[in-house]
């Protein structure tokens, strides 16, 4: 009988697809990561669909893209009642399956096919709500790391004591308790737990989900002091961008865009990267872990971020843009098992997604691929003669308000349409991988923009809020963040 692998999915909230010290990062230390795409595959134009947290989770679980799983921006409490999901297939096929961390669905603690689900989903706004009577001990019940952190440092202690916001984009401190009880330390604690207590008689799928480097930008100290002191690179800011801040919206400490003080940007930026560096440390931990429990030989591995954060880029923060420090991220396969048959130290270019993770963890594990999914094996571009065939671009979107907006990309090139103004913007990332040169009114470019834009239209064509005819892009239509069938589950 074939002993069906383990599988070990980690994922990170906000990590840009450049902080890998593997792809030149000129700053960043990541030796796990390192190692893991050393040994592994590495998918260097590997972006999310939808760049914020609930709709890159859901093409995670569901393996859809986003205009069939619905949600295309961000929003809250959309109840999740989809029939086929990446752990439910994999429960159903005998796997012992648990989640850790961050998972941002609704209901809360909704299993989405989990056996279990160890849950911290950072600072929720819809359950820290003290006005509403339910809200009063929201910890209780959608929450187990703030109990957990209570027990240990003393009941008075909460994630928001060291006066940072959950969307700080500017401010940064070091985490003001002992290192052991970071969320960062807490997930990899509670992923050992499991090790320790699962089913041995069946394989297992476990999601370590990491909430940081999403804010509040608080790394241990010993991170932090990685840093100091030290230059760190320069922002691109393109020719398209905001050339001042009439607002002074750069002095809100959780702006989108604005000037920041120099200070303060240099601050947040060693902030983030000392919360990569943690997380690569605990994803060491958790390695020797599997190790410990003999199991470290028969577990695929794969990492992946949700989305970016912009952390300054063209004087933009945060993520939900398209530009590549929001939408590309870092996509790592690792196979010690041998069985994937996957080439070690490969780099692979072409665009993968999301969507893409679930039918290929459960090709990995031997599981039929539901009807439902849309995403892509990747396994084939992992092997030595690559895949005869694969997608030639991805789409990608998300309702932001008067910023809505649309984007394709092969990773080489990348067409973005603001649908509420008719905005363009064409970037060659071959030759301008920080986009800083928007080539839509450029000579000599008309031809290859159509193509883009065509191809825009093809995957517009019958969407409910009518951004095309079929012919031509529509300016000004209502964006949605759920489209009607989610709602109407």
């Amino acid at each position: 009988m074939t002993i069906r692998p383990n599988i070990l999915l980690i994922s990170v909230d906000q990590m840009r697809g450049d902080c890998l010290h593997y792809l030149g990062h000129s700053v960043i230390q990541t030796p796990n990561l390192d190692q893991l795409a050393r040994t592994g595959v590495t998918f260097t134009n590997a972006y999310t669909a939808t760049p914020s947290c609930v709709p890159a989770r859901a093409s995670i679980i569901t393996g859809m893209e986003p205009k069939h799983h619905g949600r295309v921006g961000y929003a809250d409490k959309i109840p999740w009642n989809y029939e086929h999901t990446l752990p439910g297939e994999l429960a159903n096929a005998g796997y012992h399956t648990q989640c850790i961390g961050k998972m941002h669905v609704y209901p809360t603690r909704n299993l989405c096919g989990f056996h279990n689900i160890v849950l911290h989903d950072g600072y929720m706004h819809y359950n820290r709500d003290r006005s509403r009577s339910t809200a009063l001990q929201w910890w209780d019940q959608t929450d187990d790391y703030l109990p957990w952190l209570k027990e240990r440092a003393g009941y008075q202690q909460d994630i928001m004591d060291h006066g940072l916001d959950c969307n700080s984009s500017t401010v940064a401190r070091p985490w003001h308790l002992d290192e052991s009880l970071h969320p960062t330390n807490w997930a990899v604690t509670q992923s050992i737990d499991f090790l320790r207590r699962r089913d041995p008689s069946k394989p297992f799928f476990l999601w370590t989900s990491f909430v940081r480097p999403h804010s509040p930008l608080d790394p241990p100290q010993a991170f932090l002091d990685i840093y100091e002191g030290i230059e760190l690179p320069e922002p691109p800011i393109g020719d398209w961008t905001m050339q001042e801040d009439r607002h002074k919206e750069g002095m809100d400490p959780t702006t989108k865009r604005g000037i920041v003080q120099e200070r303060m940007r240099r601050k947040s930026l060693a902030a983030y990267y000392a919360l990569i560096t943690h997380i690569d440390n605990q994803i060491g931990r958790l390695r020797n872990a599997l190790f410990e429990f003999g199991v470290s030989q028969n577990t695929i591995i794969l990492f992946v971020s949700d989305h970016g954060d912009l952390m300054g880029d063209h004087r933009l923060y945060q993520k939900r843009l398209a530009y590549e420090g929001s939408a590309k991220i870092p996509f790592i396969l690792n196979d010690p098992t041998g069985r994937l048959q996957i080439e070690k130290g490969k780099m692979v270019d072409n665009v993968v997604e999301l969507r893409d993770i679930m039918p290929t963890l459960l090709d990995a594990a031997n599981v039929s691929i539901p009807s439902s999914v849309d995403g892509s094996n990747v396994l084939p571009l992992g092997r030595e003669a690559g895949a005869a065939s694969w997608r030639s671009y991805i789409h990608g979107e998300h309702e932001y308000n008067e910023l809505s907006y649309h984007f394709v990309t092969d990773g080489k090139r990348k067409y973005i349409w603001y649908s509420q103004t008719g905005d363009e913007q064409f970037f060659n990332l071959e030759s301008d991988p920080k986009e800083l040169r928007n080539l839509v009114a450029t000579e000599g470019y008309d031809s290859e923009i159509e193509i883009w834009r065509k191809r825009l239209i093809n995957e517009l064509t019958d969407r409910e809020e009518g951004y095309t005819d079929g012919h031509r892009l529509i300016v000004g239509q209502s964006p949605k963040a759920c489209l009607d069938h989610i709602l109407l589950e």
